[in-house]
Order: C-alpha cells, then structure tokens, then sequence
C-alpha cells in the first residue's frame, strides 16, 4: 500500500472554499496576496537555477513542472505562462473542477489531476508546494514524494509557516480570528522550522540552496525578506540519493 500524505479533513477544508477562490476578496485573499511575493522567488530561482535571461518572457520552455497542492491554480497559471508544461495535482476534485474552468476560461493548457503526490508518476524539472507542507499528515513521507518526483538537479520551492510564537500570533490568532484566513486552516503544532526543514530534506536526498523569509510590516504588507520569523520559502535541488520508489 502506497504512504499517503493526506489528510481527509485537510481536503474537506479546502474543497469547502472552492467556489471563491479567484475572487481576490474572497476566503483565499491571503493567498492572492502571497502570490506576487512567491512568483517573484520563483522567478529569480529559475533564472539563477537554470542562468536564464532575466528578461525573457517563458524561462521554463521546454521544462515540466508540477504543482503540488494546487488548489484552484492561482501557481499553476503563472507557470503555464513562463513556458513550463504543467501537470498540477490537488487531492480535491472540487478545487481541480474549479482550476480546469478557470484555465479553459484564460486559453491556458494545463494538466489537473485530482490526486495525492504518492499516487503520481513521472519526473519533473520544477516542483513547486506552496502552503502545503504543514497541511500533510507526516512531512518526511511528503518530502520524499517529491523528492521522487524530481529530476536529479531539478528546482524543488516550497513554502511554510515557521514555528514560531510570532507565526502563531498573526497567522493564527490575528489572521484567523479576523476572517482574512479562513477559520482553522492552520495547526499551530503542523509549523516547522528551517532548520527541521533542512534535516527533513536531507534525508530525503534534497540539497537546501536557500532559504528566504516572507515578513508583513503595515508599510511594506507581504514581502520577501531575510527575516524567517511568520514564513519562508525554501530553494533545493535533487542529488542522486533522493529517494527513489
């Protein structure tokens, strides 16, 4: 029997919010507002990854990329546009239902499964779990499916709350009890810290290149920066002891 990493009440959450999820004002608005911030991470390590031109239109041409934990695909868009050939995955046929319309409505082709990393075959260049991470049932089992599902040297980002007090205060305690995060996405205990995270991805035969914070001030809102404290997104690349089915 193949190790899952889904959490069946993580699913239903997230399916419930399927309807309003391209609406910037909706329950996912959190999310629209890390996406610039995320793509622009994304960007850079694509560019300095694979020496891109860091003016050029479609970086990722001729290069598969898989989205994991897609949600309605507010990512998986945006990597369609950069070239990539997308294959993104969500174990929630509801949100997968909402991202095939919302792509067939932008002209965009990309392939929605609805499905758990576990289940899925193939190898990719870039893999990209934003948010994902801490909505699983065991970390290390996620690690090493998508440490399987990358090409030795390809491009693995993720993103997650750090465990901290000060993560806990806004995204929990502020941002959930206000409304701006949907009521009980988060479990605090769920947060892991950078350094756990490098443990974990080195079991898994992944290399850490970087590791960049996500900080909010009342100025600047959401913004990349070298403070880690609320979340961080994370650059690494497969060896050639990744774990392998």
């Amino acid at each position: 029997m193949v190790e899952t990493s889904v959490v069946q009440g993580e699913i239903e959450q997230f399916a419930s919010h399927a309807g309003d999820w391209w609406d910037p004002r909706g329950s996912q608005a959190m999310l629209h507002r890390l996406n610039p911030v995320r793509l622009g991470y994304i960007r850079d390590w694509i560019d300095q990854h694979w020496q891109c031109d860091e003016c050029g239109r479609r970086p990722l041409e001729g290069k598969r990329a898989l989205d994991v934990g897609c949600g309605a695909g507010l990512l998986a868009e945006p990597l369609a546009r950069l070239g990539a050939e997308v294959t993104a995955i969500d174990p929630a046929e509801e949100l997968i239902v909402a991202a095939r319309d919302h792509a067939g409505g932008q002209g965009l082709t990309i392939d929605y499964r609805a499905t758990a990393i576990e289940n899925l075959e193939g190898e990719f260049d870039l893999i990209t779990a934003m948010e994902v991470i801490e909505h699983t049932a065991d970390p290390k089992t996620f690690l090493n499916s998508l440490a399987a599902r990358l090409v030795p040297g390809g491009l693995l980002i993720l993103s997650t709350p750090n465990a901290t007090g000060w993560s806990k205060l806004i995204t929990i305690t502020l941002a959930e009890g206000i409304g701006a995060i949907p009521k009980g996405t988060h479990e605090f205990e769920k947060f892991i810290a950078p350094e756990r995270m490098k443990t974990m991805m080195a079991g898994a035969g992944l290399s850490c290149l970087d590791v960049e914070g996500i900080a909010w001030s009342p100025t600047r809102r959401l913004h990349l920066s070298e403070d880690v404290r609320l979340n961080y997104l994370v650059a690494a690349t497969a060896t050639s002891s990744s774990v392998r089915p």
